[in-house]
């Protein structure tokens, strides 16, 4: 009923940008309130990176502010991640997630970004 599909990873430079996407698939009877990315490194939990609601207000981590930028398009099925001046700290697996009005949340199956020179 719902996919999220990432795109976007891969290795980069320290210093360097990447975009990354998240495209749903999902009926038109369901209607995100919020979409979000998600990180986890190796040895360590799923953090927060950035949320973006239906109203288009933003959060982010205090790790990625001021580097990343969360934006989605309108009708609120692709959310994308913009991130600049990567650190090695950056190196993770990205996970879109999608939050319903009733508190059903999605998840996609992660995109790894790798940043190392």
């Amino acid at each position: 009923q719902v996919q999220l599909v990432e795109s976007g990873g891969g290795l980069v430079q320290p210093g360097g940008s990447l975009r990354l996407s998240c495209v749903a698939s999902k009926s038109n009877r369901i209607a995100f309130s919020a979409m979000a990315w998600y990180r986890q490194a190796p040895g360590k939990e799923r953090e927060l990176v950035a949320r973006i609601t239906v109203g288009g207000s933003t959060d982010y981590a205090d790790s990625v502010k001021g580097r990343f930028a969360i934006s989605r398009d309108r009708a609120m099925s692709t959310v994308y991640l913009k991130m600049d001046r990567l650190t090695p700290e950056d190196t993770a697996v990205y996970y879109c997630r999608a939050g319903t009005p009733g508190g059903y949340n999605f998840w996609g199956q992660g995109t790894q970004v790798t940043v190392s020179s």
